[in-house]
């Protein structure tokens, strides 16, 4: 066990260092260095001059440290989601290393250690004396306080060198003992070693080192290699554990333990220090720590020879760097590639990478392990993790699914669940990849799916920032189109020729932007987008955070948009598009997509997070109407009602599909916004026409849906969503005219043009030219846009009711049958004043109608009597 106070001999040898030791280390280096030359006075004053004009302060640099990244569990306590490292060290407090491991150390490295002021003189004359005469263990001449300064620049190196040959030159540098830079190097070691001596206590440096020095491969600090080599910490080693520890010190890649074949081998090719051996050398070492522990009389001969006797036996601690045996790996990846690539953790990707590596980041995430759960076990239940096939051109299929669930009100993503099998490198087999499908180019590796008609979600929020009504009738049939307005490119109008068809090859209609979004018509959202400016189209999505997959703007801002983006043609990450959705939730308040909730350094002070905003980019008003509309998909008879768990909670949602080839589903309450894309990661896949775990591929995403939304409404229970604007809402009344007259031809051409539907009826009979519209239905007025409106051609046979108001019954239903009519009847009503004369006809004068058109003869008199008297019934 260390001593808590230097000795007397400790304090004279610390005032011997820093008065004269550097003297007396000059002469003794140099005369045991240069034994052939004579060491003369003026030599000696030049050796001394030398050491004192050496460098003296050694800047001791942070340790370098692993980078861990946590997630809460399901009861709220931090655990280990991945660790990052260069060198695995887990540092440790003085009194939480076991004794033993201290006499260990000190025993077998340097057993005055309490008692010299930074270099052993006595050891380092006798090692130099052991290892010319070649003893069976060659014995180090350094103290433990030069060992802890060589490592010290060792670690510098690791820290500074940008290539491998940088960090190779300067390991050399650091390292190397042999010929006059060796010396030097020696030279300079003992200077740092006297000076840290008058800096530091015996204990901090001892400690230091034990944190410091390396023990095989990655494995760095004494609490990582009792963990890695034997299971335990520090503190519960035991003598042969620490005797076998102290050993490795001495060159750690060939005394390492956990290589089961051996770290060297003979000249047969056969391994050496391998389990099969009983760890040779490793052994020789501890039996060589026992023997000084025992001289020291730091352990009895008992515990010696037990300890002697007994094999080593490593139980190896595997210790995984990365995401991979993570819960959660593809959180825990995009995690990693946001450190990676965002500059808050440093301007370059080298400094960033370092940084995550050996800058012992603790990285505290946004991921809710009940929502990742959910999402986790519904994507392993319901989706495959491949697809055989290839395209026709020979491309194999890469199948594709992920759910990314993000909290509206402050942009936390709370699970990220995919499919597929996590690798950290290139794939091995089938349905494995690194890839975060949620992400982007730049954050996960994906390059983004095409957003199918979830991104009508733009041309709607458009729309009702232009002030339109959800409830204004718009032209959605199947038809070209090819001039657009769009502000974006020269001369504000964009020529292409689009002739959009509809899902299933559904026929278009006039409708409402309610009914197109409930039911997901494409040629309905490209009617409104043709009554828009695309370029505002795409800006509503740029606001809403949604870029292309690899980071670059929708084309619909720049100067070579194309009119089917409306619907979905552009790759986007689901990610990007669960943001967009949430912040429909969210009142118009777009919060950027956010992994990290905290980051603290190795010093345990929080860093500043990577910047993510919320940000108001849509009028409450906008969206509120918005999601009103929003709320159709998942409603009976929308395109996405096999999404909705039927729970009882109010929800939006999208359905989203391009070709067959992609499939989407977003939902979302109040609180949680879901995205679900399963579809094409490479290749073109029939999501329709081929099938997994008994779905078909295209309808996997309303189970996926149900699946998480019904549990996030258990987890975040949701609210009402806000009304609707009233005007945002309105009934549009535009003019009908009138096409009586009009050829059926002009009258369609007319009626249509003016945003109406037309219904061709059978012909009446009319005074019109056979085949000229003679009757509409409703007739000319202010009614609501895209009103079916029914038209009659004529016959060319009508007869003009003659007028005969004013005369005698009998008389006018001789007048009436004289114009042609065959079916002529009379109707009296009694009344006091009445004369008996003929007060009008139905149908009324002038109506054109067919000979065999019943036409009745109304008149009032006194007393109507009986039927063939005056004031009864004429004609019999």
């Amino acid at each position: 066990m260390p001593h808590s106070k230097r000795t007397a001999t400790g304090v004279a040898g610390g005032l011997l260092g820093l008065v004269g030791l550097s003297a007396v280390a000059g002469v003794l280096v140099t005369a045991t260095i240069t034994p052939a030359v004579a060491v003369t006075s003026a030599a000696a004053t030049s050796a001394i001059d030398m050491f004192n004009n050496l460098p003296s302060v050694l800047t001791i640099d942070k340790l370098i440290l692993p980078s861990t990244i946590y997630a809460k569990n399901d009861k709220g306590k931090n655990v280990i989601m991945a660790t990052y490292y260069d060198q695995n060290r887990s540092p440790v407090k003085f009194d939480q290393i076991a004794p033993v491991m201290y006499d260990a150390l000190l025993s077998s490295e340097d057993p005055r250690y309490y008692e010299h002021g930074g270099i052993d003189l006595i050891g380092t004359t006798r090692a130099i004396l052991s290892n010319v005469k070649g003893g069976a263990q060659t014995q180090g001449g350094s103290s433990i306080s030069q060992q802890y300064v060589k490592n010290v620049l060792v670690q510098q190196c690791d820290w500074d060198a940008k290539t491998d040959k940088e960090l190779n030159d300067c390991w050399v540098k650091a390292t190397d003992s042999h010929g006059a830079d060796g010396y030097q190097r020696k030279l300079q070691e003992m200077r740092y070693a006297i000076a840290l001596e008058q800096r530091y206590s015996k204990n901090d440096i001892l400690l230091g080192y034990l944190n410091i020095a390396n023990f095989g491969g990655t494995t760095y600090g004494i609490d990582a290699a009792a963990m890695r080599y034997f299971g335990v910490r520090a503190s519960k080693l035991n003598l042969s554990q620490a005797a076998t520890l102290t050993g490795m010190v001495q060159n750690p890649n060939i005394y390492r333990i956990d290589l089961p074949n051996g770290t060297t081998t003979n000249s047969k090719g056969e391994g050496v220090n391998s389990k099969k051996d009983g760890y040779s050398l490793t052994k020789k070492r501890q039996e060589y720590v026992l023997d000084r522990m025992l001289a020291d009389g730091k352990i009895t001969q008992k515990q010696h020879d037990e300890a002697y006797k007994a094999p080593i036996v490593p139980k190896i601690t595997r210790v995984l760097t990365g995401c991979a045996a993570s819960s959660a790996p593809y959180f825990c990846q995009y995690v990693t590639a946001t450190v990676l690539n965002d500059p808050a953790f440093g301007k370059t990707a080298e400094d960033r990478q370092q940084l995550l590596k050996k800058g012992g980041l603790r990285i505290y995430t946004t991921l809710d392990p009940k929502v990742q759960k959910a999402a986790q076990d519904a994507q392993d239940k319901y989706v495959p993790t491949y697809v055989d096939g290839k395209d026709r051109d020979g491309t194999k299929w890469e199948f594709g699914s992920t759910s990314v669930s993000v909290e509206a009100s402050t942009g936390r993503v709370l699970a990220i669940a995919q499919n597929t099998d996590f690798t950290p490198g290139a794939a091995t087999k089938k349905g494995e990849t690194s890839v975060v499908y949620a992400g982007s180019k730049q954050i996960g590796g994906s390059g983004g799916f095409q957003a199918g008609s979830t991104f009508k979600l733009f041309t709607l929020l458009d729309w009702l920032e232009q002030g339109k009504s959800l409830n204004q009738i718009v032209d959605g049939r199947n038809k070209p189109r090819s001039t657009w307005k769009d502000s974006c490119v020269p001369g504000g109008v964009w020529t292409a020729t689009d002739n959009m068809h509809n899902f299933d090859k559904v026929r278009g209609y006039f409708g409402t932007p309610t009914n197109f979004t409930k039911v997901s018509l494409n040629t309905g959202f490209m009617g409104m987008a043709s009554e828009l400016d695309l370029c505002d189209i795409g800006k509503v999505a740029h606001r809403l955070g949604v870029t292309v997959g690899n980071g670059k703007p929708i084309p619909l801002t720049t100067t070579t948009p194309a009119p089917s983006e409306i619907i979905g043609i552009d790759n986007v990450s689901p990610m990007a598009m669960a943001g967009a959705y949430a912040t429909v939730v969210n009142k118009g308040v777009f919060c950027q997509p956010r992994v990290i909730d905290k980051v603290t350094d190795s010093d345990g002070q929080e860093m500043k997070l990577p910047e993510r905003t919320c940000k108001q980019v849509l009028d409450p008003k906008v969206a509120a109407t918005a999601a009103f509309a929003l709320k159709g998909p998942l409603q009976p008879g929308g395109s996405g009602q096999g999404g909705n768990p039927w729970d009882g909670t109010a929800l939006i949602g999208k359905t989203g599909t391009n070709e067959e080839f992609q499939t989407w589903l977003i939902t979302s309450n109040t609180k949680v916004t879901t995205a679900n894309l399963v579809g094409s990661a490479k290749g073109h896949i029939d999501l329709f026409h081929n099938y997994g775990k008994g779905n078909r591929l295209a309808d996997i995403r309303f189970v996926l849906g149900r699946t998480i939304q019904g549990a996030i409404d258990r987890i975040y229970p949701g609210g009402a969503f806000p009304a609707p604007d009233s005007n945002l809402t309105r009934q549009v009344l535009v003019d009908l005219p009138s096409v009586i007259g009009l050829s059926v031809e002009d009258a369609t051409q007319t009626l249509e043009r003016a945003g109406f539907e037309v219904t061709v009826g059978d012909p009446v009979d009319s005074d019109q030219p056979k085949g000229i519209v003679a009757a509409q239905d409703p007739g000319a007025g202010r009614i609501a846009g895209g009103t079916n409106v029914t038209i009659n051609p004529s016959t060319g046979k009508g007869i003009a009711v003659p007028d005969v108001t004013g005369e005698k019954p009998d008389a006018a239903v001789a007048a009436i049958r004289g114009a042609g009519f065959g079916n002529v009847d009379t109707k009296c009503t009694q009344r006091d004043d009445a004369d008996g004369t003929v007060t009008g006809t139905d149908p009324s004068a002038g109506t054109v109608a067919g000979p065999n058109t019943k036409v009745t003869v109304m008149y009032a008199a006194p007393d109507c009597g009986k039927p063939g008297k005056p004031g009864g019934k004429a004609g019999g």
